[in-house]
């Protein structure tokens, strides 16, 4: 029964359910090009058949453009700036058409904020290619208590607050892909204490563990050592707290989920 309950671990593992881990927010336009631009930020700006051009947002808040001059960006989104200085140079009559893309190259005034378990809460600058990584090296990296899930805390122009959840197991497990998609000014990245379980009765070791991601009851068996000779898969006792200090009692299935401060109990087999 043990044999047959580690390789149903091994075909389901602790990561196979990390797909909701790793979501990276809805990407209409790259996240550089989205960014708000501020004083000192430096930018590219591409326009179709003409030559690339780089500026910096002055103290006025303004860029330099070719023909049109000083065009203000401070504030607004830099696909905002891109429409702004389109519309600047069909105004003037210099292109009947134009294609034009902004992307801010070396931010100065964007920073990103981490809170949580790590070793230095604070705000950090962001650079055009900041990863989660990246933050959490400078943050000092995790603690022994943070959770393997953490979560983005993004607010859009609209004031619309999304929550995105990321995979922090990368950062001690190499066979994790990283997340690839790139932070915005703004952004927060909060990582939360790690939830724990307990597993007594008929287990090879009792005790309390922490929740992986997508855990199973299966698998939070198998965490303990497996089922023990004079236990039972099918008398398998669930507490699981509905208040402070109060538990209900439920059977579980060995695909039940695993939920914070569940109590797992493995009873003995009736014969």
């Amino acid at each position: 029964m043990f044999a047959a309950l580690i390789a149903a671990v091994f075909l389901f593992p602790f990561g196979a359910a990390l797909g909701s881990a790793t979501t990276e927010p809805p990407a209409s336009t790259d996240d550089a090009e989205s960014a708000v631009l501020g004083t000192g930020d430096w930018v590219s700006i591409q326009i179709a058949g003409q030559p690339d051009v780089t500026s910096y947002v002055a103290a006025d808040g303004t860029i330099t453009v070719p023909l049109v001059g000083n065009v203000p960006v401070a504030g607004i989104s830099s696909t905002q700036v891109a429409n702004r200085v389109a519309k600047a140079l069909k105004d003037g009559g210099y292109l009947v058409d134009p294609q034009v893309t902004v992307q801010v190259t070396q931010p100065q005034t964007q920073t990103v904020s981490v809170v949580g378990e790590v070793q230095k809460q604070g705000r950090y600058p962001l650079s055009a290619r900041t990863s989660v990584i990246d933050l959490l090296a400078l943050a000092g990296g995790t603690k022994d208590t943070a959770s393997d899930l953490g979560y983005v805390v993004r607010t859009d122009d609209a004031g619309q607050v999304s929550r995105y959840p990321v995979n922090l197991n990368v950062l001690t497990n190499s066979n994790e892909p990283p997340p690839t998609w790139t932070l915005r000014g703004g952004d927060r990245l909060v990582v939360p204490r790690a939830e724990h379980f307990s597993v007594e009765g008929e287990v090879s070791a009792p005790g309390r563990y922490r929740i992986e991601p997508g855990m199973t009851v299966m698998q939070a068996i198998a965490r303990a050592g497996g089922i023990t000779a004079r236990g039972s898969e099918h008398r398998i006792q669930l507490k699981r707290a509905e208040k402070p200090g109060q538990y209900k009692t439920l059977h579980a299935n060995l695909g039940d989920p695993v939920k914070a401060d569940d109590i797992i109990r493995v009873k003995e087999a009736l014969f």
